[in-house]
């Protein structure tokens, strides 16, 4: 009786790359942060930055500003509303508020925008806690799933990967609502923070409410993340596309011009939804694609965040 084929020890046989925290981590250690400290030669004030606790200067009052820091005396001399301003703290607690939910799976199986999450979460969480910063997170899947205090350390890094990492019992299909979400992150946090909003923004209406509310008490990021293939349908004939969120499913002809048309026209007003709710709330936007460089963007994000700065600097004036 012959013998079958025989199969290559399980020692000779390629295997695909784990993915763990540890190994994430240690990509994003040295593809990213590496780099980063390049660019931005260590010097990460202009991306991060604490509320501070020391008096430094007064300037009007702005409608995205906390209430908390009206100076009362100088408002009732000048009846023009003050604010107080502060050095920077150096220790900064940092929340992330990270969607979860069923479309943030859209995308490339390697680079979706779950994936570009992990990632992003990494680095920003890494690029804090080197420098005596505690992070914390409050994970979304339409519902709340859970929250991990803040702690400081390469060890909390690798937890918050680890988290993202074993996921949760699927919910039922349902539409986002990051009203939850941001509601969560109200009740939580306890002390002035810088909080990162990470999700694709595929919501029911109405978010924008507690949004406004967490940036007059914390220091707010919004970070969009989304996929090519969202906003420009290929000409492909008939397919089938499903709502990740509902599990809807619908046949649809991709070769109709007119369809296509249809679609980028609904995508636009999506944006433009989106883009005047971020601005009725006063909140930064930065938009990350699934496709573009992790260091580019982080780049890019404290540049933008740097020329904020300096222009609410050259704003400030002197109650005297």
């Amino acid at each position: 009786m012959s013998e079958g084929p025989q199969l290559a020890p399980p020692s000779a046989a390629p295997s695909p790359e784990l993915i763990t925290p540890d190994s994430i981590l240690h990509r994003v250690e040295w593809q990213v942060i590496r780099l980063l400290d390049g660019f931005l030669q260590g010097d990460y004030r202009t991306l991060f930055y604490g509320s501070g606790v020391d008096f430094t200067d007064l300037r009007e009052y702005q409608p995205q500003d906390d209430i908390r820091h009206i100076d009362w005396n100088v408002t009732a001399r000048t009846n023009t509303p003050y604010v107080r301003q502060y050095v920077e703290d150096r220790e900064i607690t940092a929340w992330f508020l990270l969607d979860l939910s069923p479309s943030m799976g859209f995308g490339l199986a390697e680079r979706n925008k779950e994936r570009v999450l992990i990632d992003l979460v990494a680095a920003l969480a890494r690029l804090l806690t080197r420098n005596g910063n505690r992070v914390g997170a409050i994970l979304y899947n339409n519902r709340i799933d859970r929250t991990i205090p803040p702690r400081g350390g390469r060890i909390q890094v690798l937890r918050l990967i680890h988290e993202l990492l074993d996921g949760s019992e699927k919910p039922a299909k349902t539409t986002t609502d990051l009203n939850e979400l941001l509601n969560a992150g109200l009740n939580t946090f306890k002390r002035r923070s810088l909080v990162f909003l990470i999700s694709d923004f595929f919501s029911k209406p109405g978010w924008n409410q507690p949004l406004a509310m967490i940036n007059q008490r914390h220091e707010m990021v919004a970070v969009r993340l989304w996929d090519s293939r969202e906003v420009e349908l290929p000409d492909a004939g008939l397919i089938v596309i499903e709502d990740a969120e509902t599990g809807e499913q619908l046949t649809v002809d991709t070769s109709d011009i007119r369809f296509r048309r249809r679609f980028r026209e609904a995508t636009n007003r999506h944006e433009a939804l989106l883009q005047d709710d971020l601005r009725k709330s006063g909140v930064d936007l930065f938009t990350l694609s699934t496709e573009e460089d992790l260091v580019g963007a982080i780049v890019r994000m404290a540049a933008l965040r740097k020329k904020r700065n300096r222009l609410s600097a050259q704003e400030r004036v002197t109650a005297y």
